[in-house]
């Protein structure tokens, strides 16, 4: 069943392993026992980086360094890595201590972040730069092609100020309509308000920051509806 699994993972990935236990190393979790996947995980941090540079250095001409290097981090983020790792099927696969597996390992972000960064490496050293590269440009295609360089790893609050100076309109206005709990574990609902647009939204979360991030995000959507629907009309 291993063997079969291995080679269902090699299909997705594009890539035979001629050293089979390279890809065995970028599949264990150091729970497991050795020889775990940490070094080629730090291997293929650097493959990553370089391949994302990359790509978004020739699809984003007009990108200055600063932007390139924001968008590339929202790229490479134990999130964004995650989600990959997920579509890949990687947790069904990994050699997790039984702890670990108990405790819902297989599912963890940064498992499943550090296991694709593994196998990078692990591709890298099994078949050289090309593949590695190539691999990762398959993997992130879809990803690049609905990529907004605009707006990837800005915050609801900052997109909601600029779309309204965009619009030429007043910033929102943040309330605090409740703050509960002990400081270690409260609980916050605010409102955000657009006046001039007549949107006032609620949002919560466990940090006054968090909620007015949930209210803009609310608010933005509301506004970029009403103004789609007001162009329609």
């Amino acid at each position: 069943m291993r063997r079969q699994e291995d080679r269902a993972l090699q299909a997705r990935i594009g890539h035979d392993f001629a050293d089979a236990s390279l890809l065995q190393q970028a599949l264990t979790h150091r729970s497991f026992g050795t020889p775990h996947n940490e070094r080629l995980e730090f291997l293929g941090d650097s493959v990553l980086s370089l391949a994302l540079s990359n790509l978004l250095y020739e699809r984003f001409p007009q990108l200055s360094e600063g932007e390139l290097s924001r968008v590339r981090s929202n790229l490479v983020n134990q999130q964004a890595l995650a989600e990959l790792a997920i579509g890949l099927k990687l947790g069904q696969v990994l050699r997790l201590g039984e702890g670990e597996v108990k405790s819902g390992g297989r599912e963890r972000p940064s498992i499943l972040a550090d296991a694709l960064e593994a196998l990078f490496g692990a591709v890298y050293l099994d078949g050289g730069l090309a593949p590695a590269l190539a691999w990762i440009a398959r993997l992130y295609q879809p990803v690049l092609v609905s990529l907004n360089p605009q707006t990837l790893g800005k915050d609801p609050k900052t997109l909601l100020q600029e779309w309204l100076q965009g619009q030429r309109l007043p910033l929102p206005v943040y309330r605090v309509l409740q703050a509960q709990g002990a400081s270690h574990a409260q609980s916050f609902a605010v409102e955000c308000e657009i006046a001039v647009l007549g949107i006032t939204v609620p949002g919560s979360g466990n940090s006054r920051r968090l909620a007015e991030q949930e209210a803009a995000k609310a608010a933005l959507q509301q506004a970029q509806q009403r103004q789609a629907n007001k162009k329609a009309s």
